[in-house]
């Protein structure tokens, strides 16, 4: 071995361990896991697939799946959307870098604090005797409170896409800057509208940072149990939420099963996004 492939060795082994310590090894500690049996007391290993089986062999669980995939979708298009027009005006309707700085630092306070307290502010808010319905009621649009606001999957998805939009917000914006005005210039010198402009240059350049927020967004609506679980009153589930419960009731083998399927199931998600957008040039 060369001196300088052994250097490269050397420099690269202290990430190696880490991931390995911090990645693989709790992964591959799940994995084992889930093909353990378990009783109301004590764990037991051994590798049976009774785990997977009741896992994907229940409706009650495809539904939850279902339900979860369908929190992500929503929350994911919804994100999108506000955390592309707030990073597209941040970069090309604010002039000065420190202006675009100081409202980019803005839109991260509500960030400093717990995401439980920016969570739990919508309750007196979207509540039966809440803001928006003590509003409405006195502006006469409305004859009762209305009771889906809060406790329902309305309630679950405006209050991830509250606590996720800076994740999209953040990648759009670094893409967003990199892009070289002298490509919107030369469009507009050829005659193109804005819309054109938007549509066929700035969206496409655009792609890898969309990709990466919604790498970012999706995975954290997978696994979010809490904010499931608040918001909806217990009325909804996630596949987060049910390991939690799974994990309370001691059924770790049961809980690394679903958390073995859902790890799957983001891993899919993920190499489908990588398949449509190239990536590395932002990374």
């Amino acid at each position: 071995m060369s001196l300088a492939a052994f250097v490269a060795y050397i420099q690269a082994a202290p990430l190696t361990i880490i991931l390995c310590a911090f990645l693989l090894a709790p992964v591959l500690m799940i994995a084992v896991v889930s093909f353990w049996d378990y009783d109301f007391a004590r764990l037991y290993p051994d590798l049976i697939l009774l785990n997977y089986e009741e896992a994907l062999g229940s409706w009650v669980t495809w539904r939850t799946y279902g339900n979860t995939i369908k929190y992500a979708v929503m929350v994911w298009a919804l994100t999108l959307v506000i955390g592309f027009w707030v990073a597209y005006y941040l970069a090309f309707h604010i002039r000065t870098t420190t202006m675009q700085m100081v409202l980019f630092l803005v839109c991260t306070v509500p960030f400093l604090t717990s995401n439980i307290i920016r969570m739990i502010s919508w309750i007196p808010v979207l509540g039966r005797n809440g803001l928006v319905n003590s509003t409405l009621l006195e502006m006469g649009l409305i004859q009762a409170p209305v009771e889906w606001l809060l406790y329902s999957d309305f309630a679950v998805v405006l209050a991830m896409v509250h606590l996720y939009t800076l994740f999209m917000v953040t990648p759009i914006f670094n893409t967003l800057m990199r892009i070289d005005r002298s490509l919107i210039e030369a469009a507009r010198d050829a005659g193109a509208t804005s819309l054109q402009i938007l549509t066929n240059v700035i969206i496409p350049l655009a792609k890898p940072g969309m990709a990466i927020g919604t790498i970012f967004v999706v995975t954290l609506v997978m696994a979010d149990f809490i904010t499931v679980l608040v918001m909806s009153g217990g009325q909804s589930a996630s596949v987060a939420l049910m390991m939690r419960n799974q994990m309370s009731l001691l059924q770790y083998p049961a809980a690394a099963a679903n958390a073995v399927v859902l790890l799957i199931i983001v891993l899919l998600m993920v190499a489908a996004i990588l398949r449509v957008v190239d990536i590395r040039k932002e990374l």
